[in-house]
């Protein structure tokens, strides 16, 4: 068979097991039994693709790449244009997803992860995953997890053959399976719950300069990580309906995608206009795709809310150093890394027939921290007072049913370096000169008489191009105030 049609058919070989033997292995009923059904409880899936940038998307204005799904979705669903990552990089995104807390508040000042590095979620901390599950939802976990992992080692050496601590299944979810994180990061293997899929012990050639040495389990490909996640996604999804029909599942589905290595399966190369990084964001597309064929396959679309986003920016150009006359974070300034808004302000698009109008657009200032608060509202539960601290229920913008005042008081960023912002309405306060992140100058200190930050007017400087820091001292002190407050706290959102 060849890979362009082991692609087609969503490739499941490279970890030896069979959809049916997958689906629910090692997957535990959820404590509670039955939801009561599906009309009460919708499925939540929450698919975050990996530096796809604001202009990667076709409904965003992307011309070289395309992304029927995506559309699609935005079609069915809502679409909004001031969404953003509470981080400009991955690391600390998924911890704030995950626990509805801004990162900066965990050990993790600045930079990411790496595949080795220990758990940074604490254990005894609510997520997502837990809470739903404590209110009868069966939860998966399944590609990029990036958070840290507790590896069995003897001495220096990490032991493969033992279980892996600090984990997904330790933090909520039923089942897991994926990569420790992102793909240009050792160890090259799958994980599935707690112990790896074979044993990594071959030297990988990287991709250079796309991958870091270290080693890999044998016949290990690159291109057939993302087919694989999204063959297991739609796989647990097929077993779950089938086995549990009337208890609804949260899928996380965070993608490798479009993250280098720039290596897509055969069957999407050349699919856009925008290079080898180009199509892998037609990947994250497809495999949108297959995961929404799958739900309407198993007649559970009507009441799942689909939702699908991005960890951060994009980088400017592909590996090779080429933009292809492709505007990865369309007209914002920054990139990937950055303070400035195409660091962090991400696609965001929302369906759930049952629920929201199709082919509407909010401008609503949301963060992707507000996954846990919004899910709680699902559910009609409460979060604990050291929950979510920084999470704000989204749930009426998504419905269309937002007021006349913001949700959210205002929305913290957080750069590559450590960085912070602060966004309040129109104005955006950045505490520091530069970027903060890979863009040049990333760091400046300033002369005598100049401004010691940068405050741009969103509304009438969307390209944040104009620095009026020292005309409007009244409000740098208020959004100053704002940021220190939240801060000292400890949270941002209201008890």
């Amino acid at each position: 068979m060849s890979r362009m049609a082991i692609g087609r058919r969503v490739f499941l070989g490279s970890v030896g097991l069979g959809a049916a033997s997958m689906a629910l292995a090692g997957c535990r009923t959820a404590s509670g039994g039955s939801a009561g059904g599906r009309s009460q409880k919708p499925n939540i899936v929450f698919l975050m693709a990996d530096d796809m940038g604001y202009g990667d998307v076709g409904c965003y204005g992307a011309t070289k790449i395309p992304t029927p799904n995506m559309d699609a979705l935005a079609e069915q669903g809502v679409r909004f244009t001031d969404a953003h990552a509470p981080s400009a990089v991955c690391t600390p995104t998924r911890y704030g997803v995950l626990t509805g807390r801004y990162c900066w508040r965990s050990r993790l000042k600045h930079g990411v992860l790496d595949g080795f590095s220990p758990p940074l979620i604490e254990p005894e901390r609510l997520t997502v995953a837990s809470m739903l599950r404590a209110q009868g939802y069966a939860t998966a976990g399944v590609g990029k997890w990036h958070l840290g992992l507790g590896w069995a080692r003897e001495g220096d050496e990490v032991d493969y053959a033992q279980p892996i601590a600090g984990g997904p299944v330790e933090l909520g979810f039923d089942y897991y399976f994926g990569i420790s994180a992102s793909l240009d990061f050792p160890p090259y293997c799958f994980i599935e719950n707690d112990r790896t899929v074979g044993i990594p012990n071959v030297e990988k050639d990287p991709y250079n300069p796309q991958q870091r040495k270290g080693l890999m389990v044998p016949g290990w490909e690159d291109d057939q990580v993302g087919p694989t996640v999204a063959a297991k996604a739609c796989a647990f999804m097929e077993g779950h309906v089938r086995e549990n029909p009337d208890q609804p599942f949260f899928l996380y589905m965070p993608t490798s995608a479009p993250h280098r290595p720039c290596v897509p399966p055969d069957f999407i190369k050349g699919r856009s206009q925008a290079g080898p990084r180009g199509d892998m964001v037609v990947e994250v597309d497809w495999a949108l795709g297959e995961v929404v064929k799958t739900l309407e396959r198993l007649q559970v679309a009507d009441n799942t809310l689909v939702i699908v986003t991005s960890d951060n920016g994009a980088r400017p150009t592909c590996f090779n150093g080429k933009d292809y006359g492709h505007k990865s974070c369309g007209d914002w300034r920054g990139y990937k890394a950055d303070i400035w808004d195409g660091g962090h302000r991400v696609p965001f698009i929302a369906r759930w027939p049952q629920r929201i109008a199709p082919g509407t657009t909010s401008t609503e200032t949301i963060c992707l921290t507000d996954l846990m608060a919004t899910c709680a509202a699902i559910t009609g539960t409460s979060l604990p007072d050291d929950a979510g601290p920084d999470s704000y229920n989204i749930l009426p913008a998504l419905l269309g049913e937002a007021g006349g005042e913001p949700i959210r008081e205002a929305v913290v960023h957080h750069s590559f370096d450590g960085m912070f912002s602060i966004r309040q309405g129109r104005w955006k306060l950045v505490q520091g000169r530069g970027s903060g992140g890979f863009s040049k100058p990333r760091r400046v200190e300033p002369k005598a008489g100049e401004a010691l930050g940068q405050l741009y007017d969103m509304e009438a400087d969307p390209a944040e191009a104009k620095n009026v820091w020292l005309e409007y001292p009244e409000v740098v002190e208020r959004l100053t105030a704002i940021l220190d407050r939240y801060i000292e706290d400890g949270r941002s959102r209201p008890l």
